[in-house]
């Protein structure tokens, strides 16, 4: 995978997935909750970053809302939400953004601990909680660009 591709998709294309009786398709964004679960993910997260003395400093703003809406809109975008992302900002080119900071395996780590609090706090059912797990442990995986402290 050159470093401009995006993460593979859900092996639904763009987080479809059927929506049983009565025909039609439903993204995982409709199936979690749409917008108001993205919401309450990145609050989550970001409330973890706000604390973290590794993570914080590589956020330039006095406040984390931008980071949040940055975050929220890719991770909507890539679920099957809108597409306000792209239309703001073009291609995610994820480890193109995140190549001037330090992301070594502590900046991973702490990156993921955050994370999965933060969806462990959504309450999910298993297999959802799964797959949107699965993608965020890869993408922050494939984000490490660094072996030193």
């Amino acid at each position: 995978m050159s470093p401009e591709q995006p993460l593979a998709r859900p092996q639904n294309l763009l987080g479809r997935t059927p929506a049983g009786p009565g025909g039609g398709t439903r993204s995982f964004y409709d199936e979690v909750g749409g917008h108001g679960t993205f919401v309450r993910l990145t609050d989550a997260f970001y409330d973890g970053v706000a604390r973290d003395e590794v993570l914080r400093p590589m956020y330039p703003e006095a406040d984390l809302d931008a980071a949040k809406v940055r975050l929220r809109t890719f991770l909507e975008q890539y679920w099957g939400g809108p597409t306000t992302y792209s239309e703001q900002r073009g291609h995610p080119r994820l480890r193109m953004r995140h190549a001037p900071f330090k992301v070594n395996p502590d900046a991973r780590d702490r990156w993921l601990t955050h994370m999965r609090e933060a969806v462990d706090s959504l309450g999910l059912p298993p297999a959802q909680h799964g797959l949107l797990w699965d993608y965020l442990e890869r993408a922050a995986h494939s984000m490490l660009n660094t072996f030193e402290d």
